[in-house]
């Protein structure tokens, strides 16, 4: 529920506060006065596209801010504090909730959510679970097949609800299955060629039998088989000083004259140098040996075993150059054998698709008859419903049909729904977007809405000149109407007419004022004889016309009779 709104320089209105609360207020003004930027500044705060033209002239920004009183836990509440937003309690599980819309004379607008800064897109998420908002745009839009048709699913709740989300359960995996068996089909014979590639690629590395790290190995191996006659000079040259074959001297040999000097001294002291140097001598042998085997190993390689390592190089440097790296030619062992699986798989996987898929489309024709037939049954009680509605509104002999009849397959059913209106005795139904006029489409509109809010009741409701086309007794039973919408419902009207005035409980009007340069407009709450004089102006035009103050004096005792 919209509890207020303030408007600062949007349009022609200066400043204004718009006190709004429950049940049905109503807002009047002279023509040009600015009562459609009430409307204007209410799609901005529920995320509508800003237009820098509706900031005042001379003014550098316009600002539309609302209070909105919303149930402290839900869906609103999470969507707010998604956003970063807060809610201020105000007891018996309700919050109030501030959003707020700037829109610059340069075209860029900022938006506020529960006291943070958040994206206009954040009011539009907000928008369909605060305020339904109709006007002569949503007249049109009532005039289409996809309008009709939320409009009795609506009216239909549980059980269309609930056929509905089987349908579209049965019609999605219906759908997947039709998408996967036309891109195997579609691709079949791309598929068998890459399953014979991948096949060759995948017998080549099992046959080079490749293993992690062997490459950088070979590399290193390769080398030092590259460098062999080096390798040997230096490696004989060191053994030879370790450990000399031709009775030169060697650095054994030195290391065992020093121990034994040490040891003929027979100085306690030297002894654990001596211990040291006995150490470093069998070091030495050591040493010497492995350089002997390091050797030895070099003299039965040869020139035979490095044409064997390039050779096998060679053959690792084309999984290399193929796969990127030797690691990514052994990872594609595993999952290239799961991808070739699938893919031989694929023509048993086409039966076993095609068996599938006949079966969700019986499960998918199966819930589509299910939908049609809650449908069809909640289309005889609309139909019947709003006809009397109809009746009550001044259409004593109009009747709304609502026909389902089979339409093309999609998301929301197979189902084409139409809303027929034969408006007098004998007549035809024809579908309201072609045999309605404006008068009778609002009041079509208006009865839908109070119908369906007994089943399906929406916080707020903004009706934008509803009463457009109509006057008289139709005027009268249309401010009945909304009236009535307004005991389930926050109902907000901007009208034209005293009828429909009459019947609000809140009467706001938009006054306009001249300071000789640019028109100001401010809002005011109505009361007593100014509501009075409103009523008349409405009526004649005039404020102080004794018939017209008598006329508006009767209809608001009129409305009281009726609350």
């Amino acid at each position: 529920m919209i509890e207020e709104m303030r408007l600062r320089d949007l349009g022609v209105i200066a400043e204004a506060t718009l006190p709004m609360g429950a049940g049905f207020t109503a807002i009047t003004g002279e023509t040009g006065a600015g009562k459609t930027m009430v409307v204007t500044g209410l799609g901005l705060l529920l995320g509508q596209r800003a237009d820098s033209g509706a900031v005042r002239a001379g003014a550098s920004q316009a600002v539309v801010e609302g209070v909105w009183v919303v149930p402290e836990e839900g869906p609103v509440a999470e969507r707010v504090r998604e956003a970063g937003g807060d809610l201020e309690p105000i007891g018996e599980g309700r919050a109030e909730l501030y959003l707020s819309r700037t829109l610059a004379a340069e075209g860029r607008s900022r938006a506020s959510v529960g006291g943070r800064a958040a994206p206009a897109g954040v009011l539009a998420d907000l928008a369909d679970a605060l305020v339904v908002v109709h006007g002569q745009t949503d007249q049109l839009r009532l005039r289409s097949a996809t309008a009709q048709r939320d409009a009795l699913d609506r009216f239909a709740g549980t059980p269309v609800r609930e056929a509905l989300d089987r349908y579209r359960s049965a019609w999605h995996a219906h759908r997947d299955l039709e998408q996967e068996l036309h891109t195997l089909r579609a691709e079949r014979t791309a598929r068998q060629t890459e399953a014979e590639t991948l096949r060759a690629t995948l017998a080549e590395i099992e046959e080079a039998a490749p293993e992690p790290g062997e490459d950088a190995q070979l590399a290193e191996r390769a080398e030092r088989l590259a460098n062999a006659e080096e390798l040997r000079t230096a490696a004989a040259l060191a053994r030879e000083s370790l450990s000399s074959e031709e009775g030169a001297a060697d650095v054994s040999g030195l290391l065992g004259e020093a121990r034994r000097a040490l040891e003929r001294a027979g100085d306690p002291a030297l002894d654990g140098i001596a211990e040291q140097l006995a150490d470093l001598g069998y070091r030495a042998a050591d040493l010497a040996v492995e350089l002997s085997g390091f050797l030895a190993d070099l003299d039965e390689t040869g020139p035979q075993e490095l044409a064997a390592v390039e050779e096998r190089r060679a053959v690792l440097g084309g999984l290399v150059r193929a796969h990127g790296t030797l690691d990514a030619a052994i990872a594609l062992l595993e999952t290239g054998s799961a991808r070739l699986a699938e893919l031989d798989d694929d023509g048993d996987r086409i039966e076993r698709l095609s068996a599938q898929r006949e079966e969700s489309r019986a499960e998918l024709d199966e819930a589509a008859d299910q939908l049609t037939a809650a449908r069809t049954e909640a289309a005889t009680r609309l139909g019947t419903a709003v006809t009397a509605e109809l009746h009550a509104l001044a259409m004593p002999d109009a009747r709304l049909v609502v026909e389902v009849s089979a339409g093309q397959e999609s998301a929301a059913g197979r189902d084409d729904v139409a809303f027929l209106l034969a408006p007098h005795p004998g007549a035809e139904p024809r579908s309201v977007a072609r045999g309605a006029s404006g008068g009778e489409l609002s009041r079509v509109m208006l009865a839908i809405e109070v119908v369906i809010a007994e089943t399906d009741p929406v916080p707020t409701f903004v009706f934008d000149e509803v009463d457009a086309g109509i006057g008289g007794a139709a005027a009268i039973e249309v401010g009945k109407r909304l009236a009535r919408l307004a005991q389930s419902s926050q109902v907000i009207a901007v009208t034209h007419l005293a009828q429909v005035a009459a019947f609000a409980g809140n009467h706001l009007s938009v006054v306009k004022a001249n300071d000789g340069s640019v028109t100001r407009s401010s809002v005011q709450r109505l009361d007593g004889s100014a509501r009075e004089a409103e009523m008349a102006r409405l009526l004649s035009g005039l404020t102080d016309s004794d018939a017209a103050l008598t006329h508006a004096r009767e209809l608001l005792d009129l409305a009281h009779a009726t609350a």
